[in-house]
């Protein structure tokens, strides 16, 4: 199997404009829970990733439903794609029906070996503009790995339940991870194709996203911390979530402005996240 050459793909740019549209914030709106957002108000975090989005063709897309690699992003052929975490730093909230801008550039491209095989890391920075002010600096991970059984038990607990200072259940229903995939235009198969997911990739059910776990993890703590600011989000993906199990996004504050995040499922965690906010 030929690996891309790093030199070929780091440095590599691209930009994509967005109206942030009131309408398709409605419809994130519907889905995660929440009023319509109205021309003005400022879009609750994460929700970003619902917009920008480059509208592949379909005959541009691969056999897993993601927009063919080898043009911004790598190539990586016949393996299999995993978002497995990121950073973000906030500096002002991106504002609904405002035109914005995200520019994006491959900051990173690794080729390294691990118990399953070849893996191929990807870090991708995206720097989102609005009114003239950069309001978001975010990096992406991204993970191809070759076609192996994916990791499906957790080996790290969770927090004892006196360590939990708030928690929330999700039930993932193959109906929120389509209207999750429309929303974010998420042509992967692994989140509503049953037949494909299961025969293909390995895994026992539809796999809940990545972005949409992170989400729910974030706004857990903002509904128990109403008016918290928050400042940076570093998280990590450590095993899917197969739907329709529940699963339970919880946290605690560590210290000052610190809090702690994660999701878990039957008693071990999935993924993880440290949040610093302004109280």
């Amino acid at each position: 199997m030929n690996s891309p050459n790093p030199a070929n793909w780091t440095g590599r740019t691209e930009t994509v404009a967005e109206t942030l549209d009131p309408v398709l914030a409605a419809r994130v709106a519907a889905t995660l829970g929440g009023p319509p957002l109205q021309p003005g108000d400022p879009l609750p975090p994460l929700w970003h990733w619902t917009f920008f989005i480059v509208t592949a063709p379909l005959d541009g897309l691969g056999t897993d439903g993601h927009p063919a690699r080898g043009g911004f992003l790598p190539p990586a052929e016949d393996r299999n794609r995993m978002w497995a975490g990121g950073r973000i730093e906030w500096r002002a909230p991106l504002v609904v029906g405002v035109p914005a801008e995200r520019r994006s550039t491959v900051a990173s491209v690794q080729e390294k070996t691990g118990r399953t095989g070849s893996l191929l890391f990807v870090t991708v920075r995206h720097q989102y503009w609005q009114g003239g002010a950069l309001t978001i600096d975010e990096e992406q991970d991204i993970v191809y790995r070759q076609p192996s059984p994916p990791k499906l038990t957790g080996t790290d607990p969770v927090p004892a339940a006196h360590a939990v200072q708030w928690q929330e259940t999700v039930e993932p229903t193959p109906v929120l991870l389509f209207r999750y995939s429309a929303a974010t235009f998420n042509g992967h198969r692994i989140h509503y194709d049953l037949p494909y997911v299961t025969g293909a990739e390995g895994y026992p059910g539809l796999v809940v996203h990545g972005p949409l776990i992170a989400t729910r993890m974030v706004a857990a703590f903002g509904r128990a911390h109403p008016g918290a600011r928050l400042t940076h989000l570093a998280y990590r993906g450590l095993r899917p979530l197969i739907a329709p199990a529940p699963f339970q996004v919880a946290g605690r504050v560590t210290g000052p402005g610190q809090a702690e995040l994660w999701a878990g499922q039957d008693g071990t965690l999935a993924h993880r996240a440290e949040l610093k906010f302004q109280a």
